[in-house]
């Protein structure tokens, strides 16, 4: 993406790349996103909800084209648009793992709807396009604050709730018969999908949300005994690739968000063909 030259010294590179605002700033959104991404899409493996987390970011979409055409912040609208579809799919199925019905119908209305404001902004939705597939070099200081205090957020709420959300996840129906409170742990977690799929976009996009928000975690299932064992993998994946994306992309001019899903897609062939060569 510019004239540096790649040395064998890691440290001095990265010296040398994060004097440029847009690369710290970079560096520092895609770390907080990383580690959401990883927490959270452990919990939508686990709980089976990864279609509702690929919806979401679609209706995020729609949220940011109507941000657009009203002139706010295109994330103002994907924070808006994703926390209201969760919470409208949260409502139409009970249960996670019956709600496929429920997130299809709700994500075609909100295409629908995307596609109306698309074609009522009268200018060229750059913005809006650009979250397609992430426009992480773009992001500046006040979207890194957003982004953290969202993370910030997000975290707390999943620490008060962890045990029920974990419960839940592994048996829900047994959960429900232990009293823990189904319908409403699955409205707040869909919450949390939605922030962490708002800010996630920015890093990779509407189009490649899976390689944060489920790879890491898919590997990771393949590889933890124990759920916070789990958690530490899928959150250490997401932070490699999205650095080892960011630091290559500095010296070659394709997108970061391809060396990301690149990264996080070869980990997980890798890890699905070591495991199949222990087994045989």
């Amino acid at each position: 993406m510019n004239s540096a030259i790649f040395s064998l010294n890691i440290l001095s590179d990265l010296r040398s790349m994060l004097q440029y605002g847009f690369m710290l700033h970079a560096f520092e959104a895609g770390t907080i996103v990383a580690i959401v991404a990883g927490i959270i899409g452990y919990f939508i493996v686990l709980r089976r909800s990864s279609f509702a987390a690929h919806a979401l970011s679609h209706i995020g979409f729609t949220g940011a084209a109507g941000a657009v055409l009203l002139g706010v912040s295109p994330l103002a609208g994907l924070l808006v648009f994703t926390s209201a579809g969760g919470f409208a799919i949260a409502m139409l199925g009970r249960k996670a793992a019956s709600r496929d019905v429920q997130i299809g119908t709700v994500l075609a209305f909100m295409l629908g709807l995307g596609v109306l404001f698309i074609s009522l902004y009268s200018g060229y939705a750059t913005e809006a396009y650009s979250l397609l597939f992430g426009e992480i070099l773009g992001i500046s200081s006040a979207d890194v604050v957003v982004t953290l205090i969202a993370a910030l957020v997000l975290l707390a709420v999943v620490a008060v709730i962890y045990r029920p959300l974990l419960f839940s996840s592994l048996d829900e129906d047994v959960a429900e018969a232990k009293g823990v409170p189904i319908f409403w742990i699955g409205a707040v977690f869909m919450i949390l999908i939605a922030i962490a799929t708002s800010i996630s976009v920015q890093v990779v996009g509407v189009l490649l949300i899976f390689a944060l928000m489920v790879i890491p975690a898919a590997t990771a299932q393949r590889l933890a005994r124990r759920p916070a064992q789990g958690i530490a993998i899928s959150v250490l994946i997401a932070l490699f690739a999205t650095w080892f994306g960011l630091f290559v992309s500095f010296y070659l001019p394709y997108p970061v968000s391809f060396f990301i899903t690149s990264m996080t897609f070869a980990i997980y062939l890798g890890v699905r063909m070591f495991r199949a060569g222990a087994i045989a």
